[in-house]
């Protein structure tokens, strides 16, 4: 049974580029693919240490990996995480997109600045992203992308009028890609979190927010950031071979739930 499971979902021979992979839900995804037997790099803007802790973590655990700073905004500071990517474990086989960012402005203040800021990181570093990978993913002719979204792509949430907006974009992204990349053995999805607690919108849980949230989840609870890493290791891998286009959603329920 383990053989068969290994076949099935192992990563045993790939090699995964994280974007993101320093926060809280790309640090644990970026963990899974390790643990599943992918070579990892890790890629962060900012949080170095937190990257460098996941690393540390999928070494130990036998694994390989490494950290790479990189700017998503910057196609130049992409094409050269690919460079270090391919130099270090020859190739690119899975990218998990996962840069984000997020504001609470009311609508009528929300200033160019502020649209700027979220749309460049959450959309623009993402379709970058794609752009580059992909063309390397196209010539290879394998390869899988996973982008995360959100479920308020699909149902926006009240008071993240700009961050709904770019989950809605990520989303008519991966499907465009999906469509094109589809006949180079090229696989784009994207994985739809609910509410799980991060440092993007820890500001915005406050105790009467979460109240409200919780009522509208039939299990109760926020997620917990490993509780991402099935559908992202299954997503990078055969298991998941004939999935194309498709939006996982990981929320508890809450997008099942209206009244």
């Amino acid at each position: 049974m383990n053989g068969y499971l290994d076949r099935l979902f192992g990563l045993h021979g790939k090699t995964a580029v994280v974007i993101g992979g320093g926060g809280v839900l790309g640090g644990r995804m970026a963990a899974a693919l390790g643990k599943a037997g992918a070579a990892v790099v890790v890629s962060y803007r900012t949080s170095k240490e937190s990257a460098e802790r996941v690393v540390k973590e999928i070494v130990g655990a036998g694994g390989k990996a490494e950290t790479v700073a990189a700017d998503t905004t910057d196609k130049g500071a992409l094409e050269r995480l690919v460079d270090a990517a391919s130099e270090r474990f020859g190739g690119v086989d899975i990218l998990v997109n996962a840069p984000g960012v997020n504001s609470a402005t009311p609508f009528f203040d929300i200033e160019a600045e502020e649209w700027d800021r979220v749309m460049e990181n959450n959309l623009k570093g993402m379709f970058l992203a794609c752009q580059v990978f992909g063309a390397l993913m196209q010539q290879r002719r394998s390869g899988s992308i996973i982008n995360i979204s959100s479920v308020v792509a699909d149902i926006p949430q009240s008071k993240v009028a700009v961050y709904n907006i770019s989950k809605a974009g990520v989303n008519s992204l991966t499907r465009f890609l999906a469509r094109e990349l589809a006949p180079d053995n090229v696989r784009v999805n994207a994985l739809q979190p609910g509410i799980f607690p991060a440092e993007q919108n820890r500001a915005l849980l406050t105790e009467e927010r979460k109240r409200a949230i919780l009522a509208h989840t039939p299990m109760n609870r926020f997620g917990e950031p490993d509780e991402l890493a099935g559908a992202a290791v299954w997503l990078a891998s055969d298991a998941s071979s004939f999935v194309t286009g498709a939006f996982i959603t990981v929320d508890g329920g809450f997008s099942a739930m209206r009244i």
